[in-house]
């Protein structure tokens, strides 16, 4: 009968075994954000900062308002025209509630045709995000308690102008324009390019879309007196930042150029 020769299990194994194996139990993988967030958090907030620098620190929103106020005449001429209240104002600020409007009546649609589930929650995205952007603006007007332009003693007003930066006392008589709310019922809308990352030929055009809009609603209100340029950019990063955070929360997909490492 042949003997069996026992090999110690400890022979078998590679001299480094016990140190991979205690490595492995004291490793915890941490959650990570995806590089995917992080690109698109700090490549706006670059020139998003030195924007509002040169506005707010270096007093660039006076060295435009000054000019706009000196073109229309030192008057807020505009502010009751046809084009600039009736049309890029008031009926505007309708349009832009009868789409978010039309977008939840195209998700009920969607839930009823399985052909078009593939859209479900880029459509649910888009009115959470557009919804929530908007709302946090209105509610920051409420207790930021900033004046509009046309407020202002240099701008033929009643109140002296404080910066966003400065202290100001009696907040109980200040104003309610910042951010610009206006401006984020256009802004609001950039949510269509993350809403859009699964169709990449045409995030582009989404965020387009909300760009050109906040940019046509901010101008028409600066014009009106109604707001400085920091509060319109405010707005955009408050809408940039919600769609953003919301995105990531509902773990929409990401195009295939975002995992390559590509600004998707």
């Amino acid at each position: 009968m042949q003997r069996l020769s026992l090999i110690p299990l400890a022979d078998t194994l590679p001299a480094n075994a016990g140190v991979q194996v205690a490595g492995a139990k004291n490793h915890v993988r941490r959650p990570s954000i995806p590089a995917f967030y992080l690109r698109h958090l700090w490549m706006p907030l670059v020139p998003f900062a030195l924007l509002l620098v040169l506005l707010v620190v270096r007093h660039g929103d006076l060295w435009i308002a000054d000019r706009v106020y000196a073109m229309e005449g030192h008057a807020w001429t505009l502010q009751s025209g046809f084009i600039t209240q009736d049309l890029l104002h008031a009926a505007a600020r309708q349009a832009s509630k009868a789409a978010w409007f039309v977008m939840l009546l195209a998700l009920c649609l969607c839930l009823c045709a399985r052909r078009l589930q593939a859209w479900r929650r880029p459509l649910s995205y888009l009115l959470l995000s557009t919804l929530l952007a908007t709302a946090i603006v209105g509610l920051m007007k409420r207790w930021t308690h900033v004046d509009c332009p046309w407020d202002l003693t240099r701008y033929g007003g009643s109140h002296v102008y404080y910066s966003l930066v400065m202290h100001r006392p009696g907040l109980a008589a200040a104003g309610k324009c910042f951010p610009a709310g206006h401006a984020s019922a256009g802004y609001a809308w950039v949510a269509l390019y993350f809403a859009l990352l699964g169709r990449p030929s045409l995030r582009w055009w989404g965020l387009g879309v909300g760009l050109g809009l906040g940019l046509v609603f901010g101008v028409t209100q600066q014009l009106r007196g109604a707001h400085f340029a920091s509060h319109d950019l405010v707005a955009l990063g408050i809408c940039w930042l919600v769609a953003l955070a919301l995105h990531r929360l509902m773990r929409l997909p990401q195009p295939a150029s975002a995992a390559a490492g590509e600004f998707a």
